[in-house]
């Protein structure tokens, strides 16, 4: 009892899978994806094979509706496999076969422009148009979008023997940890009572501590910021001697070497530069008079 998005995003080619489900650790099941090649997601009486299949025959070039065939040709149990496939075009597919187990509950997919909803057990077929609308209406991260997606399609009914686990899983060239994987994010929700809650906790982790900063939000480090770092490293009692405002190269090394025992790692930006979503969220937690 699980339904899922699949999507791509024109604007820089990032493809992904949002899921969520009353079965545990999802995320280890449904979603599979390679960057600049496409994402699947497989659920129902899931057969992983079709991700890791699906993705070699979107790589040697086939459509997504070709992959499907070529999928269920070889599968004994087709008819009780529900899944979807999206290509580094945008173009998806979905099967949901005659015999998928869905108790009282509706099972199907949903098309839209550059996505595909999908689910079994379901409240009813809005479930999966709502979260197709809902993406397709929606701007910002694909990251974003997916998540926005699967909470509309909670609010629609979503599954109806409730929630358990969620995932997401979202593909850039070398938008992963220090840009030296494809893995742009991946977090999976594995037993909770708001999973999709959580994963939208986790996500806003994820960004501060994955992502790097926005040159937007860079601002240099001048004697009134360097007087405030100082105060929210003494507040976290971070070994080391503090200065008067003088920012100069121990100050510096002391400041990474914080951002990194903060978790911010790829957002130290050579200790000159400060990033304004990384000090508003250190005076969150560290700032007596922002608590």
């Amino acid at each position: 009892m699980t339904y899922s998005i699949l999507g791509w995003d024109a604007a820089n080619g990032d493809l992904g899978v949002a899921v969520q489900s009353k079965f545990p650790g999802v995320g280890s099941l449904v979603p599979y994806g390679e960057a600049e090649v496409g994402a699947v997601a497989t659920q129902a009486f899931a057969n992983p094979r079709h991700g890791s299949a699906g993705l070699m025959l979107l790589k040697c070039g086939a459509t997504p509706g070709q992959a499907v065939d070529v999928l269920l040709n070889d599968d004994a149990d087709r008819d009780k496999r529900q899944f979807a496939l999206v290509d580094r075009r945008g173009r998806v597919a979905a099967h949901t076969g005659a015999e998928v187990l869905t108790w009282d509950g509706w099972a199907g997919s949903s098309e839209g422009r550059h996505c595909v909803a999908l689910g079994n057990g379901l409240m009813s077929s809005a479930v999966v148009h709502r979260m197709v609308s809902t993406f397709e209406g929606s701007g910002g991260p694909l990251a974003e979008r997916l998540m926005a997606a699967l909470q509309s399609g909670e609010a629609a009914g979503g599954d109806i023997r409730g929630q358990q686990s969620a995932a997401l899983l979202v593909l850039r060239p070398d938008g992963g940890y220090g840009s030296l994987d494809d893995r742009h994010v991946v977090i999976s929700v594995y037993d909770h009572a708001h999973p999709i809650d959580e994963l939208v906790r986790c996500y806003a982790m994820h960004r501060l501590s994955y992502f790097p900063s926005e040159p937007s939000q860079l601002v240099p480090i001048g004697p009134e910021l360097a007087l405030e770092l100082e105060g929210l490293m003494a507040v976290r009692k971070f070994p080391g001697e503090p200065t008067d405002g003088t920012w100069d190269a121990a100050a510096r090394k002391r400041w990474e070497l914080f951002l990194g025992s903060e978790n911010y790692d790829n957002r130290i930006n050579g200790g000159r530069m400060l990033d304004l979503e990384v000090l508003a969220d250190l005076r969150r937690r560290y700032d007596p008079q922002e608590g």
